[in-house]
C-alpha cells in the first residue's frame, strides 16, 4: 500500500523569553502610565464634568463616581432593585429541584422564569412576548425559512412603531422599566429566530404542544432572558435533555460556585474601580474636552473605554453563565481581553461568542458563506452586519458602525487569503526545488 509522502511544514521558532518579557513589560507600562495621565486630567477637570454631567458621589470616600454610561448605569440598578435577587432565586430552585424532584426540575425553572418576569415587566409586557411568541411559533409550523424570517424581522421592527412605544411606555411609571422591556422583547426576538429556523430546517418529532412547551422553556430561562448571553434552541434542548448524570462530578459544585462568584465579584470592583479614578464616559461625550486631551492621556481614554467594555460583558454575562452552568448548560465562552485581539475578525468571533454562532448558524452560513466564493462571503457578512445593526435599534451611528466592521472584516479577509495563497506557492516551489 502506498502511502503519500508528507508535506514539509515551515517551522516556526518560539521567541526568546527576554524579548517576550520586554514586549510584556513594554505593554503594561504603555498601559498604565496612559491610564495615569487620563486619571490626572480627569481630576484636574473635575469640576466642569461635575457641572455639565452630574458625577454621582462615589462608593469610595474622596471619590466620585461617573454614571455617564447608560448600559452599566442601567443593569447595575437593575441588580440591585430585583435581577440580582431573582437570579439567586433560580439558583436556588434549580439546586433544590435537581436534589429532590430532578424531573420537575424544567418545569420549575420554566415557571419560575415566566413568574419572574412578570414581577418586573408586569402581566401586559410578558403579554407581548407571549403574543410574538405565538406568532412566531405559529408561522413556524409552515417550515418556510422565508416566511419565519418575515414574520420574525416584523416584529422586530415593531420597536420603531411611534405609537405602539407610547402605549408601551404607559405602562410603566420610568423609563428603565420601558427600556427593560424592549431589551427583553429584542433578546427573546433572537430566541424566536433560532426556534423557527431549526423547525423548518429538521421538524421535531415531538407534538405541538411539547414544542411550545420547550419554546416557552427556552424563551423565559431566567438566567438568559433579559440580556443573554445568547445559546440556540438546538443547543439548549440537546443539554437541558441530558440526564444530570453525565455532568461533570469531578467538579465539585460548591467550589466552582465560590470561585467564579469571586471572580465576578472581581470583575465588578475592577470596573467600579475605573468609573471612580477615571470619568472617560463623561469626557468622550465633550468635544472641548477631546481636544485639549494630551497625547498619553486621549491614547488612555480610547484603551479605557474598551477595557472597561470588557470587564462590563464580564460581569454582565459572568453570574448567568455560571447558573447556567449548574444547570448542566454549556454556555459559551466569556469574552476575550480586547487587548490581545488585534482583528476586527478575532473580536467578533472571541468577545460575544453566544452572538458571533448565532450569526454564522442562521445568517452567514445559509446564505453562502465562504462556501461559495468571495462574492458570497461578501454578502453573507454584510447581511449579518446589517442584522445586527437592526437588531441594536437601526440608527445611523449604528449604520455607520456596521459599515466599518464589514469593511474591517472584508479588507482582513482579502489580505489574509493573498497572503495564503502567496505562502502555499511558496511551499510548492520548495517542494519542487527539493
Amino acid at each position: 500500500m502506498m502511502t503519500s509522502k508528507p508535506q514539509p511544514q515551515l517551522a516556526v521558532a518560539p521567541l526568546p523569553w527576554i524579548e517576550i518579557l520586554t514586549y510584556w513589560v513594554l505593554s503594561f507600562g504603555s498601559h498604565l502610565y496612559s491610564f495615569y495621565q487620563l486619571h490626572r486630567f480627569s481630576k484636574e477637570h473635575e469640576a466642569g464634568l461635575q457641572r455639565e454631567f452630574h458625577l454621582e458621589k462615589g462608593l469610595l470616600n474622596g471619590f466620585n463616581r461617573d454614571t455617564s454610561d447608560f448600559e452599566w448605569s442601567f443593569w447595575t440598578g437593575w441588580a440591585k432593585r430585583s435581577l440580582l435577587w431573582t437570579l439567586i432565586g433560580h439558583g436556588v430552585i434549580s439546586r433544590l429541584t435537581s436534589i429532590f424532584y430532578p424531573k420537575l426540575r424544567l418545569p420549575a425553572l420554566t415557571l419560575y422564569g415566566l413568574l419572574a418576569a412578570t414581577n418586573v415587566l408586569g402581566i401586559k409586557g410578558v403579554s407581548v412576548l407571549l403574543v410574538h411568541l405565538g406568532l412566531s411559533f405559529s408561522v413556524a409550523q409552515l417550515r418556510k425559512p422565508a416566511l419565519s424570517w418575515a414574520c420574525n424581522l416584523l416584529l422586530l421592527c415593531t420597536f420603531h412603531i411611534q405609537q405602539l412605544q407610547e402605549i408601551q411606555r404607559g405602562w410603566y411609571e420610568t423609563e428603565e422599566e420601558y427600556y427593560l422591556l424592549l431589551f427583553s422583547v429584542a433578546v427573546c426576538g433572537l430566541r424566536f429566530i433560532s426556534f423557527s429556523l431549526e423547525h423548518c430546517w429538521c421538524p421535531l418529532e415531538r407534538g405541538g404542544i411539547e414544542q411550545l412547551y420547550w419554546l416557552f422553556s427556552y424563551t423565559f430561562y431566567h438566567p438568559f432572558f433579559y440580556n443573554g448571553p445568547i445559546i440556540t434552541y438546538k443547543d439548549y434542548v440537546e443539554q437541558m435533555w441530558r440526564p444530570a448524570e453525565e455532568s461533570d462530578k469531578d467538579k465539585s459544585a460548591f467550589s466552582y460556585f465560590v470561585l467564579r462568584s469571586g471572580r465576578i465579584i472581581l470583575w465588578w470592583c475592577i470596573a467600579e474601580y475605573m468609573i471612580h479614578v477615571i470619568y472617560m464616559h463623561s469626557i468622550q461625550s465633550n468635544e472641548t474636552y477631546l481636544e485639549i486631551l494630551p497625547p498619553w492621556a486621549l491614547g488612555g481614554l480610547a484603551l479605557a473605554l474598551v477595557q472597561f467594555f470588557f470587564v462590563k460583558y464580564l460581569v454582565l454575562f459572568g453570574l448567568p453563565s455560571m447558573l447556567a452552568t449548574s444547570d448542566n448548560l454549556v454556555p459559551p465562552k466569556l469574552p476575550r481581553c480586547v487587548s490581545i485581539m488585534y482583528s476586527f475578525t478575532g473580536m467578533w468571533r472571541h468577545f460575544d461568542e453566544g452572538l458571533y454562532r448565532w450569526l454564522i448558524r442562521y445568517i452567514y452560513v445559509p446564505l453562502g458563506g465562504s462556501h461559495h466564493g468571495p462574492l458570497y462571503k461578501m454578502f453573507s457578512t454584510g447581511l449579518a452586519f446589517g442584522f445586527v445593526c437592526l437588531w441594536h435599534g437601526g440608527h445611523d451611528y449604528l449604520r455607520y458602525w456596521a459599515l466599518m466592521n464589514w469593511a474591517g472584516v472584508l479588507v482582513e479577509n482579502g489580505l489574509k487569503s493573498l497572503f495564503a495563497s502567496s505562502f502555499i506557492h511558496s511551499i510548492v516551489e520548495q517542494n519542487f526545488s527539493a
